[in-house]
C-alpha cells in the first residue's frame, strides 16, 4: 500500500530548491520522514537562544517571519516553498532569531540527520544551503529579494521590454496650406490666422520652394525689415528641407537639429523635385514622443477632430508606460494621466457642442462617474457618465431633455471612438435615466437614499464617485449638498451602503491561497478588481460619506483624509491607501502587458514576488472590512 502522505510531501518539495535537484530515491527517502507541523497565527516556532531542533523547516502553507525581538526588526519573511531554521545544519549553537507564524501555517520539518548525508552527496544542494544561511535570505538566486524581503514597490525590478518610441515613424500633418511666391506677406498672415496654423508652405509649379513660420513674421516683418505689402518670397526660408514619408522620429529630430529648423517638408520622393505631401513640425515630433504632458494637452486642445484625439491618446499610453517603468509614484502618475483624460473629455464635449444646431438652452454639467470620477482610470475601460442641466419650466422640460440627450449621444460616441467602451449596463448620459434636470436628479438621489435596496445601493456606489468633467460647477455643488443633507436625514442608508461594501468575494481562501474564478470566460483567473480593489474602494466611500467630507472622490486620498480624521485608525487607513495604489499599479501593468483592462490575472504568469505583494495588500482589505462591520453594526441590523 502506498504512503499517500509521503507522496504528497514529495510532490510538493520537489518543486522547490534545494529539493528540486534531488533524485527520486532521495526525495522519497526524505519525504517519508518529514514532520508535518501545524502552527496557529502568531505562535512561536523557535525563539532566540532556544536549543536547536532536529529539523529545519520548509513552509508548505501560510507565512513565517524571522525577527530579532531585541530590535523588533523583521529580517525575513518566508512563504510557500521557503526554507528557514538552517542554523543546526552549519553551527552547533542555539538559534539567533525568532521564527513566528505570521499567519496560520503548515510547515514541513526536514529531519537533519537524514538530510545531511543526502546533501553531502550533492554539491549543488550544499552550495544552495550555505548561501541561503549566509545571505539570510530564503533564495540567494532571487537577487531582487536578497535582504529586501519587505521591499517597497519602488525597489521592484523592472523586467518589461524597453519601449523605443523614437524609432516609430513620425506622424505629420497632411493638410497642406500653401501660397504662391507672389502672395503678399499680409495675405499669407491672414490665411495662417484664419486656419490657426503656425506655418505656410510656399510653392511654385506645385513644387515646394519655401516655408514661412511665425518666427519669420517676428524677425523679418515686425522688426521692420520687410513691409507687409512685400511678397512672401522676401521672407520665406528657402530651400526647404525635404524627406520621404517613412521618416522616423529620431531621423526627424536629427534633421531639425542639423539644419536648425523646426519644420520639415514631406514629399513624394523625399526631394524638392516632387510635390509635397505634408509638413512635419517640432511640435508633431514632441507629440509623437509622448513624453511631455503639456505638449499632449496643447495638442488635444488644438484639434477639432475626434480621430486626432484618438491618435494622441496613444501617446498618453506611451507616457503611462514610461512612468511605470521609471517607478514614479502612482499618485503622481494618476494625477497626470487623469488630467490628460479630462482634457480629452472636455475637447470631445466642445467638438460635440459645435456639432449641435443651437447652443445649450440652459447651463449643464458633464459628470465623470466610477473609476473616471475617482481619477483612477489609467487604462481604456468602459465609460460611466451622467449629465445634469438647470431646472426649466415644466412645459420646457421635454425639449430640453431631448437636446441634452442628443448632445450626450454625440459625446458618448466620441468617447467610444477614442477608446472608452460603452458601459455594458448603459450607465451613460445617453440613457434618459442618466440625463436629468437638477430637480430630477435630486428626486432620484432621494429615492436611492430613502429606499436602499440592492439596486439603489449599487447605483449610489457608482454615482457617488463623481467629478466634474465639463460645465457648470454650481450644479455639481448643489447635488452634493443635497446628497449629504439627505444622508444625514436617513442615516440607515450608510448601513446599507456598508453592507454593500462587504459583498465583494474574499481574495483568499484557506492558507492564503488565491481564490480564482470557478467558471466562465475567466475560469482559473484571479479577479483583481472584484476581490481586491473593490472592497477598498467601497469601504472608503461609505467611511468618507459618514464623515460628510465633500469633494474627495479618489480612493487613496479618501483614506489619507480618514487618517487625519481618525488618528486612532491612522495606521490602517494609510495601509489601505498604500494597498489601493499598489493594486491599481499592479492592474495597470498587467493591462498594459496583456492589452486589456488588467482585471483578470493569470496567476501562473506572476513571479513569486508579485504574488507576495498582492497578498500583502489583502491584510488591509480584511481589517477595513472588519472595521466597517463593527462600526455600522451590519450583522446586527441586517440579521
Amino acid at each position: 500500500m502506498k504512503n499517500l502522505i509521503s507522496e504528497r510531501v514529495a510532490d510538493f518539495i520537489k518543486n522547490y530548491p534545494p529539493f528540486n535537484v534531488l533524485d527520486s530515491k532521495s526525495l522519497f527517502q526524505l519525504a517519508e520522514q518529514v514532520l508535518i507541523v501545524y502552527k496557529e497565527k502568531n505562535s512561536v516556532i523557535f525563539t532566540v537562544d532556544e536549543p536547536q531542533h532536529s529539523h529545519f523547516y520548509l513552509v508548505h502553507k501560510g507565512a513565517v517571519t524571522l525577527s530579532n525581538p531585541a530590535t523588533s526588526n523583521i529580517l525575513d519573511y518566508c512563504d510557500e516553498g521557503d526554507i528557514f531554521g538552517l542554523r543546526p545544519l552549519f553551527a552547533n549553537e542555539n538559534y539567533k532569531l525568532e521564527a513566528r507564524a505570521h499567519e496560520e501555517s503548515i510547515l514541513y520539518g526536514i529531519p537533519i540527520d537524514i538530510f545531511k548525508p543526502i546533501a553531502k552527496q550533492n554539491e549543488e544542494v550544499t552550495i544552495f544551503l550555505m548561501e541561503s544561511f549566509a545571505s539570510n535570505t530564503r533564495n540567494p538566486y532571487a537577487k531582487n529579494q536578497k535582504g529586501q524581503l519587505f521591499g517597497h514597490e519602488d525597489e521592484e525590478e523592472i523586467k518589461k521590454e524597453v519601449v523605443l518610441p523614437d524609432l516609430q515613424l513620425a506622424s505629420y500633418s497632411k493638410k497642406l496650406v500653401t501660397c504662391s511666391t507672389r502672395t503678399t506677406i499680409k495675405k499669407a498672415a491672414d490665411i495662417m490666422s484664419q486656419k490657426k496654423i503656425g506655418s505656410i508652405l510656399v510653392t511654385s509649379k506645385d513644387l515646394p520652394v519655401g516655408i514661412i513660420t511665425d518666427k519669420d513674421f517676428r524677425n523679418k516683418v515686425i522688426s521692420g525689415e520687410q513691409p507687409i505689402t512685400a511678397s512672401v518670397k522676401s521672407i520665406m526660408t528657402t530651400p526647404v528641407v525635404t524627406y520621404p514619408k517613412n521618416l522616423t522620429i529620431t531621423q526627424a529630430q536629427m534633421a531639425m537639429m542639423k539644419s536648425n529648423i523646426s519644420h520639415l517638408v514631406i514629399t513624394k520622393d523625399g526631394t524638392p523635385n516632387s510635390s509635397a505631401l505634408g509638413i512635419l513640425s517640432k511640435h508633431d515630433v514632441m507629440v509623437s514622443l509622448g513624453d511631455n504632458p503639456a505638449v499632449l494637452v496643447k495638442a488635444i486642445k488644438r484639434t477639432s477632430k475626434i480621430k486626432k484625439i484618438k491618435q494622441i491618446r496613444k501617446s498618453v499610453m506611451v507616457l503611462l508606460t514610461g512612468y511605470l517603468e521609471q517607478n514614479i509614484p502612482l499618485g503622481l502618475i494618476a494625477k497626470i494621466i487623469s488630467e490628460l483624460n479630462d482634457t480629452c473629455i472636455k475637447q470631445i464635449v466642445e467638438i460635440s457642442l459645435a456639432k449641435m444646431d443651437t447652443p445649450p438652452p440652459v447651463k449643464f454639467a458633464w459628470l465623470a462617474l466610477g473609476s473616471q470620477g475617482r481619477s483612477e482610470q489609467l487604462l481604456h475601460t468602459d465609460q460611466d457618465n451622467a449629465l445634469v442641466f438647470e431646472d426649466v419650466p415644466e412645459e420646457d422640460l421635454p425639449k430640453t431633455t431631448t437636446y441634452f440627450l442628443e448632445l450626450s449621444k454625440l459625446i458618448t460616441k466620441g468617447l467610444h471612438t477614442i477608446g472608452y467602451e460603452y458601459c455594458p449596463a448603459d450607465m451613460m448620459a445617453s440613457n434618459p435615466k442618466w440625463c436629468l434636470s437638477l430637480e430630477e436628479w435630486k428626486n432620484k438621489l432621494s429615492y436611492w437614499i430613502g429606499n436602499p435596496g440592492p439596486n439603489e445601493v449599487l447605483m449610489s456606489s457608482i454615482f457617488f464617485d463623481y467629478s466634474l468633467a465639463f460645465g457648470e460647477r454650481s450644479l455639481l455643488d448643489n447635488m452634493s449638498d443635497h446628497i449629504f443633507r439627505t444622508v444625514h436625514n436617513y442615516p440607515i442608508f450608510l448601513v446599507h451602503l456598508a453592507n454593500g461594501a462587504l459583498q465583494s468575494p474574499s481574495p483568499t481562501g484557506f492558507f492564503r491561497q488565491f481564490v480564482v474564478e470557478q467558471d466562465g470566460q475567466h475560469k482559473d483567473f484571479f479577479d483583481l478588481k472584484s476581490r481586491a480593489l473593490r472592497p477598498l474602494i467601497d469601504a472608503a466611500r461609505v467611511l468618507i460619506l459618514s464623515h460628510s467630507v465633500k469633494a474627495i472622490s479618489n480612493t487613496w486620498e479618501r483614506y489619507e483624509k480618514l487618517a487625519e480624521l481618525e488618528p486612532n485608525n491612522q495606521e490602517l487607513y494609510l495601509a489601505c491607501s498604500y494597498a489601493t495604489k499598489a493594486l491599481l499599479k499592479f492592474r495597470t501593468r498587467q493591462g498594459l502587458a496583456n492589452h486589456d483592462s488588467g482585471r483578470f490575472i493569470k496567476l501562473e504568469q506572476l513571479t513569486k514576488q508579485e504574488k507576495m505583494k498582492l497578498k500583502r495588500t489583502f491584510k488591509a482589505i480584511k481589517e477595513i472590512q472588519e472595521l466597517i462591520t463593527l462600526r455600522f453594526k451590519v450583522t446586527n441590523f441586517l440579521g
